[in-house]
């Protein structure tokens, strides 16, 4: 799902540039020493996920895990996401340094959302968590498809179809993401469910390892 350069307006790339650096920020000041090494693997799940692509004119479909992202890391979703993209764009050209800033609005934007959504539904049992993991997953694929397609449309009538087919290809990629968020989630609420950036209530949980559970991201 990035947007090549050349295909959006200096003022919608200089606007989500700016929305992308307020989201950076939030993150950076909300990233704890502790989470720098869950935050770094992370990036690198999102990057390596990122480097299968199939073409869909000026964008490209692919796995995003951005849900999972936004789970366990919040606001620091956006500095996971962007050092991603910057590596991508500068080893890869996927995307552009131009069209960064719009890349990372509509990648990073969406988990945060989810974050938020979803969050409660993860306090209350395993059944409750597989069921927010799917959803997030889903969701956040979901509205990054939205965005994308919706910044795609502006930069022009050449791309409306280009955006329409981006938003129905991104179905398939949409399930399979909730399927692997829940998995993984689920799997990390049973071993190590410190990671997530807030108290979980499992059956396997214990009421230590909760407690050291914190709301960093809050």
């Amino acid at each position: 799902m990035h947007i090549a350069e050349g295909v959006l307006p200096p003022v919608i790339l200089a606007s989500c540039a700016a929305l992308s650096a307020a989201g950076v920020c939030i993150g950076v000041k909300k990233l704890d020493y502790d989470r720098l090494m869950t935050t770094a693997i992370l990036s690198a799940s999102f990057f390596v996920a990122s480097l299968i692509h199939i073409p869909i004119g000026p964008v490209s479909g692919h796995l995003i895990l951005n849900g999972l992202l936004g789970l366990l890391l919040g606001w620091v979703a956006f500095p996971a996401i962007l050092v991603a993209l910057v590596l991508q764009a500068i080893l890869f050209q996927f995307g552009g340094i131009t069209s960064l800033g719009v890349n990372t609005l509509n990648m990073a934007l969406p988990p945060v959302i989810c974050f938020y959504i979803f969050r409660p539904m993860l306090t209350n049992g395993s059944t409750s968590l597989r069921f927010a993991a799917f959803f997030c997953g889903f969701t956040a694929v979901a509205l990054s498809a939205i965005f994308t397609s919706g910044t795609l449309a502006l930069g022009g009538d050449n791309f409306i179809n280009s955006a329409k087919i981006l938003l129905a290809s991104s179905v398939p990629v949409m399930i399979i993401e909730g399927l692997i968020t829940a998995v993984v989630v689920s799997f990390i609420a049973k071993v190590s469910p410190q990671l997530f950036p807030f108290t979980i209530n499992t059956p396997q949980a214990s009421p230590t390892t909760q407690s050291a559970a914190s709301s960093t991201a809050e």
